[in-house]
């Protein structure tokens, strides 16, 4: 049914289950997957632009996290058999939601995999922004992981 399945992760523990399930949907369905983290730059421009080695500890930071989500989609992938045949995006120079749209329509994804953020006592009723928009406009299905 799928062929290429883009998964948007942020390596947050409220990933992992999305992380899990687009491994076990790319497997079944022995589909191409891409994993795409997105690093947000646009929260710290405006301490960026004053102090330009911060705006590159930030960034050097994320690129590190991002090293960290990958590795743990790449375990996943060779863990099973049949191994699932697994891409890796850093995108640094867009939000997140647009970053994973973006990246869906480059990549020529058949289905987006992500998942549900909410904080505090609003989680069980609220998405996270990204996962809203991403919802919003995706040309795709969208599949939402709690």
């Amino acid at each position: 049914m799928f062929k290429h399945i883009l998964l948007a992760t942020d390596g947050s523990s409220a990933s992992g289950p999305a992380v899990r399930l687009a491994v076990t949907l790319a497997r079944e369905q022995n589909a191409r997957l891409t994993a795409v983290y997105v690093v947000d730059p646009y929260p710290y421009m405006g301490l960026g632009e004053t102090n330009p080695m911060g705006l590159n500890a930030y960034l050097s930071a994320a690129r590190d996290h991002a090293a960290v989500a990958h590795a743990k989609v790449e375990a996943l992938c060779s863990a099973g058999k049949p191994p699932v045949a697994l891409e890796l995006r850093l995108i640094e120079d867009a939000g997140a939601a647009a970053g994973i749209l973006q990246t869906a329509r480059d990549e020529g994804a058949d289905l987006i995999v992500i998942g549900s953020h909410g904080h505090g006592a609003l989680r069980k009723i609220m998405l996270g922004s990204v996962t809203t928009r991403v919802l919003a406009e995706a040309a795709v299905p969208v599949l939402v992981v709690r």
